[in-house]
C-alpha cells in the first residue's frame, strides 16, 4: 500500500509540474462549480426536447438526487479515509504547485468534482446517445477536463480523481437505469 501512495504522489508531482502560470486562469475556470453552468443549461435544454415537460421534470429530480449521492458518498469516504490533500501533506507541500489561493478541506480521497462531472457525463451520455452521437465523446472531455483540474490546481492526488472518476461513472450509469425504469412508471400514471 505505502508503494501505490508513494507512486501516486510521484505521478501527482509530475502531473501538477506540468502547469504554468498561462494556464492557471484556464483550469481555475474549469474546477470553479458555476463554469459548467452553461453546459448544465444546455443538457436540459436537450433534454426537454427529447423528453418533453414531465419527463425533464422528473429527470430533474433524478439528477439531483445523483449529484446528492455522489457528492455524499464522497465526503463519506473522505472522512472515512481522511488522506491528506496534497496540499495538506507536508511530505510534498513544498515540491508542488498550489494555483488556488487555499486548500480546501483537510481530507481528499476520493474528489466529489471528479464524481460529480462524470456521474453528469455518464448519465447525458446515455441519455442522448440516440439523438447525437458526438454528445459522448463531449461530456467525457468535458468531465476529464474537470477531472484533471484537480490534479493541476493541486487539491487531490491522481488516484482522488481516478476514483471519483470510477464512481461517477457508476452513479451515472445506475440512476439512469433508475431513471428509465421508474419515469415509464411515472409518466404513464
Amino acid at each position: 500500500m505505502e508503494e501505490l501512495i508513494n507512486q501516486d504522489q510521484q505521478l501527482f508531482l509530475l502531473l501538477n509540474g506540468l502547469g504554468t502560470e498561462s494556464w492557471d486562469g484556464f483550469w481555475m475556470f474549469m474546477t470553479a462549480k458555476l463554469s459548467s453552468l452553461p453546459l448544465y443549461l444546455l443538457l436540459l435544454y436537450l433534454a426537454f426536447r427529447q423528453l418533453g415537460l414531465k419527463s425533464t421534470l422528473f429527470l430533474l429530480i433524478i439528477v439531483a438526487l445523483m449529484i446528492t449521492a455522489s457528492d455524499q458518498l464522497s465526503n463519506a469516504f473522505k472522512y472515512g479515509f481522511e488522506r491528506l490533500r496534497p496540499c495538506h501533506d507536508d511530505i510534498i507541500f513544498n515540491q508542488m504547485r498550489l494555483v488556488k489561493p487555499y486548500c480546501g478541506g483537510k481530507f481528499g480521497y476520493f474528489s466529489a468534482h471528479a464524481s460529480n462531472s462524470f456521474a453528469v457525463a455518464t448519465f447525458f451520455a446515455l441519455l442522448l446517445n440516440k439523438s447525437n452521437k458526438w454528445w459522448p465523446a463531449i461530456l467525457l472531455l468535458w468531465a476529464l477536463t474537470v477531472a484533471y483540474s484537480r490534479i493541476y490546481i493541486g487539491v487531490h492526488y491522481p488516484l482522488d480523481v481516478i476514483t471519483g472518476m470510477s464512481f461517477g461513472m457508476l452513479f451515472g450509469w445506475g440512476f439512469y437505469k433508475l431513471f428509465k425504469i421508474t419515469s415509464q412508471r411515472f409518466i404513464s400514471s
